[in-house]
């Protein structure tokens, strides 16, 4: 941070003339203090540079599932982990859902087809979930696919886990996007996103965290979400985070 406060200060000394004489001080070290920044000209530029890393060092933990709707390692890491750090974290954290796994597609001339690794009721969960995912805000699709995943009957709790959270959104409107060319445009970019995760998936529930899958935050993630996020964060940590979660077990869904 230090190279990038010289070149900044430097950049604007020189562009508008106004490196001050008086200021013998190296340009990596006038914004080290307001006194130091105001004695080189540099008090604006500092705040400027301060807000950036502020800004940067407060971004969300992204937290992005691969997953497939009938899978119970998928399930149980979804109920039990991810939508119970998400409602005590959100304000440190990001989540992104993406259910497809382990499913394969075709193109038939048309439009693609899915085969699932739990059969056809699962590219109708997968497919479901996607188009709430697509029509809700993002709070309120979570809140409906957390209620399908921890029911007994993923697929058929469908309907009434739309109306208990989403009394507004019509059924039939979102049977629309699941049987029609919008669920099956939105499934194939599920699919692309899986295919081009790196390393590529051998599993699934597979997590990743800002971007990056390495086995040890798979096994952070799978043990206790929670206490990853908050070790990740590097805000201000939430009142929340002084408390700590017992690992849980692990379960998956091999390719």
């Amino acid at each position: 941070m230090k190279g990038l406060a010289a070149a900044l200060c430097l950049a604007v000394c020189l562009a508008s003339g106004r490196c001050l004489p008086a200021c013998k001080i190296p340009p990596s070290l006038w914004c080290s203090s307001p006194e130091i920044a105001g004695r080189c000209g540099a008090l604006k530029l500092c705040a400027q540079l301060n807000a950036t890393r502020s800004s940067e060092t407060d971004s969300p933990v992204e937290v992005s599932l691969y997953y497939e709707s009938l899978c119970p390692g998928c399930r149980q890491f979804l109920a039990l982990q991810l939508f119970p750090t998400y409602l005590m974290l959100s304000d440190i954290m990001s989540v992104k859902l993406v259910p497809y796994g382990n499913a394969q597609e075709t193109f038939d001339g048309k439009q693609y087809q899915f085969k699932c690794q739990h059969g056809e009721e699962e590219c109708l969960g997968n497919m479901i979930e996607t188009c709430i995912l697509n029509t809700l805000d993002f709070p309120n699709a979570f809140l409906v696919i957390f209620c399908m995943e921890a029911s007994q009957d993923v697929v058929n709790a469908g309907q009434s886990c739309l109306h208990l959270y989403s009394p507004s959104t019509s059924w039939d409107t979102l049977m629309t996007c699941v049987k029609g060319d919008q669920g099956n445009k939105l499934m194939h970019q599920n699919a692309q996103a899986t295919s081009a995760l790196k390393p590529p998936h051998e599993y699934v529930p597979w997590v990743t965290i800002n971007g990056e899958h390495t086995e040890d935050l798979q096994q952070k993630a799978m043990s206790s979400l929670f206490n990853l996020v908050c070790s990740t964060y590097k805000g201000q940590k939430p009142d929340a985070c002084a408390q700590s979660t017992k690992p849980r077990s692990k379960d998956f869904c091999y390719k």
